[in-house]
């Protein structure tokens, strides 16, 4: 079990209105956001720059980044909440979601932050359509779980992550969720939600105020698998947002594990393919701390990431001819997302001149970004490749 080898620096000493404002800018994700910061050294060099680079994408407007009144208002409305913003490197930053390549730099938390810090970390996610009988082992599994000194996470979604988060509310519970960490979704879970913010925690990436929409969930699944040691799916369809967080437990190099069930119930497909593809069978909370138990020291004895380097990684070397490159790799994208690495491969060039150029079509608004560090045009460039 491997983990990500952490190469973003730590965001602990810039200022956090220079932060929100990059990371709230159109355009500008976690991947990009950290390739600005590597690049340019600080939020605010980077800010400077993003007209520039996404001009040379092709972007035909000026971005326009996030504003400081902006970012000041979001401060001070989750200090209003009684929540905290924590950015990535601060003491209280999850310690496992620093390893991930693709972290938030600043998450939003209401409540706790000491149930990760202080514990081991397992997710409990499944259906949201759960059987009693689903339900019933969810919460007894986190209950048991949490008696062995362990923290439960969960997205406070219906079904298995309420289950989960009810049996372990008296051992400490987080809910990672899609919206602005003010937004209760679903709303039947606000006396959950009243709860956890008093005996929990709640996480959030999203800017205070935010509904929740499509692309949040898969973002916020990748948190509740990036903070935790491993990923138990109880229940879950074979397309499910369960099965997304375990995809990416696997690709963050930490366990998955599967609750087995009747072939009969559609509910159970997913967890038996996960079996299939070499998940561990969970019977009882004794399978995941027996399984887990070689892996916890080591984990969670990463070093804590390293501020800014003091001097910006230079430009591609002037030799490189970037408009063709540009070209080449425009036809090379389309629809499909290919691996970075692949790309880099197939252009035969320097790796930081493929970065600068993906980097700059991003801004541009012509790339988009999935798991497992691919890329792909987005729909209205693909028609036109």
């Amino acid at each position: 079990m491997m983990l990500f080898d952490n190469t973003s620096p730590s965001l602990a000493q810039d200022n956090i209105i220079d932060v929100l404002r990059l990371i709230r800018t159109a355009n500008v994700g976690p991947i990009t956001f950290f390739t600005l910061i590597r690049r340019f050294g600080t939020a605010a060099e980077a800010l400077n720059a993003l007209p520039e680079l996404a001009q040379r994408g092709g972007r035909k407007q000026t971005i326009t980044a996030a504003t400081a009144a902006q970012a000041q208002a979001e401060i001070d409305a989750t200090h209003k909440l009684g929540a905290r913003l924590i950015m990535y490197g601060e003491p209280d930053y999850p310690a496992l979601l620093l390893n991930i390549p693709d972290a938030p730099p600043v998450i939003t938390v209401l409540g706790n932050p000491q149930l990760w810090q202080m514990r081991d970390n397992i997710a409990i996610v499944g259906a949201r359509n759960a059987s009693a009988h689903g339900c019933q082992f969810a919460s007894q599994l986190a209950q048991k779980l949490g008696a062995k000194n362990f923290t439960i996470t969960s997205g406070l979604a219906r079904g298995i992550d309420t289950f989960a988060h009810k049996g372990s509310l008296a051992s400490g519970t987080v809910g990672v969720i899609a919206s602005g960490i003010d937004t209760i979704y679903p709303p039947e879970n606000a006396k959950l939600y009243a709860l956890m913010r008093e005996q929990g925690a709640i996480i959030s990436e999203q800017p205070i105020g935010q509904l929740p929409f499509a692309g949040s969930f898969p973002g916020r699944n990748r948190i509740i698998a990036g903070m935790t040691l491993g990923t138990v799916v109880v229940e879950a369809a074979p397309r499910s947002g369960s099965l997304i967080t375990s995809r990416f437990a696997n690709e963050y190099g930490r366990e998955v594990f599967a609750v087995p069930g009747s072939p009969l119930d559609p509910r159970a497909k997913g967890c038996n393919q996960l079996l299939r593809e070499g998940a561990t069978m969970v019977e009882s909370a004794d399978d995941i701390v027996q399984s887990l138990n070689p892996y916890r020291k080591n984990l969670f004895a990463q070093e804590a990431p390293a501020a800014y380097a003091h001097t910006p990684k230079t430009l591609p070397p002037n030799d490189i001819n970037m408009q063709e490159l540009r070209t080449q790799l425009l036809v090379k994208l389309g629809a499909n997302a290919v691996s970075v690495d692949e790309l880099i491969e197939q252009c035969d060039t320097s790796a930081q001149a493929v970065l600068t150029l993906l980097l700059e079509l991003e801004l541009a608004g012509k790339l988009k970004r999935s798991a497992g560090n691919k890329v792909s045009l987005t729909p209205s460039m693909e028609e036109l490749a």
